[in-house]
């Protein structure tokens, strides 16, 4: 275990933070089950697709697929792999906040899946800080544990999901922006022979890998009360509202000529709620907080894609519209 001086020089060794009642798991516990209908249910499709050959999302039957699984509950279990991959990330992604939470005494609900009619079968996980973050270490450990813990299971589920995948030399699936990270671990797939554009049909474990990048990646952008907006202000809260600034006009534009959820993700950023609350203690960062900024930033350029979804900006939208198309 690290030291708690590396850490933060002024820990106490003994957590503070209140043991969770019995009670409090029930909310927590009911998510979660709801959340394992419906990513399974979505896993269902996607393995029926990956066992025929098929690409993900190529049909109007792959969005909310929930009517389809209804009807064919006796194959609920073969839904498992991308619903178990997917909540797995999530889970750990929010359990390294909250272990970390613990360890500075910070008081924090256990993490709440949101079950979602998606793509995903979720709107991903969350915990809410029931005490305030009081010094600039404790706000870079607990913003940057998630991403970390999150990303360490992300990099052995997208090999684990390559191996199961089948290539051929004609894509399938040209309309998916594809990470840094996944680019990496497809050239040493193939012992760096073959081309990017190799992957056919992703088994439904690779696809919910690929999820948890973007969901990674969306979470390190510093800006707001994000992940890495944390990072950001614990930098300097002048940085964080310039970069903020930066983000947002970023995100529009992007929203506009690349994929227009950028322009929802912008729109959240500007809501109050995602102004980043004072941190009052701006003591030096110890020496783990030192080392997991520039982690975090690397980790974000390894997840991130400024085109998740091609075919999909603001401008495409329109250009579909008729009347507006040229």
């Amino acid at each position: 275990m690290t030291s708690p001086s590396l850490i933060d020089p002024a820990l106490p060794r003994v957590s503070t933070a209140r043991r969770v009642s019995l009670a409090q798991f029930a909310i927590p516990l009911g998510l979660l089950l709801v959340t394992l209908f419906t990513t399974t249910a979505v896993g269902m499709r996607y393995m029926y697709d990956f066992r025929n050959g098929i690409a993900p999302l190529s049909s109007d039957a792959d969005v909310l697929p929930y009517r389809w699984a209804f009807a064919n509950l006796r194959s609920l279990t073969s839904g498992l792999p991308f619903s178990l991959t997917l909540i797995g990330i999530l889970l750990t992604h929010e359990f390294g906040h909250y272990f970390a939470c613990r360890y500075f005494g910070v008081r924090a609900t256990l993490p709440h899946m949101l079950p979602a009619p998606s793509l995903s079968g979720t709107f991903g996980a969350v915990i809410r800080l029931r005490s305030r973050i009081v010094s600039r270490t404790a706000l870079v450990v607990i913003g940057a544990s998630g991403p970390v813990a999150g990303f360490l299971v992300t990099v052995w589920t997208l090999a684990l999901g390559l191996s199961l995948s089948t290539y051929t030399h004609q894509a399938q699936l040209p309309r998916v922006g594809v990470p840094l990270l996944l680019s990496l671990l497809r050239l040493l797939h193939f012992g760096g022979k073959s081309g990017l554009d190799s992957l056919a049909t992703p088994h439904p474990i690779l696809i919910a890998s690929w999820m948890g990048l973007l969901i990674t990646a969306l979470n390190l952008i510093p800006a707001g009360q994000l992940d890495g907006g944390h990072l950001a202000y614990a930098i300097s809260p002048t940085f964080h509202r310039w970069s903020t600034r930066l983000v947002v006009a970023v995100l529009f534009v992007l929203g506009i000529t690349q994929w227009a959820g950028w322009l929802l993700w912008g729109a959240i950023l500007m809501t109050p709620a995602m102004r980043h609350p004072r941190v009052s203690d701006r003591s030096p960062l110890s020496p783990v907080a030192k080392l997991l900024i520039p982690a975090s930033l690397a980790i974000l350029l390894l997840c991130g894609t400024y085109q998740p979804f091609a075919g999909y900006s603001l401008l495409d939208i329109l250009h579909a519209i008729p009347g507006h198309a040229h």
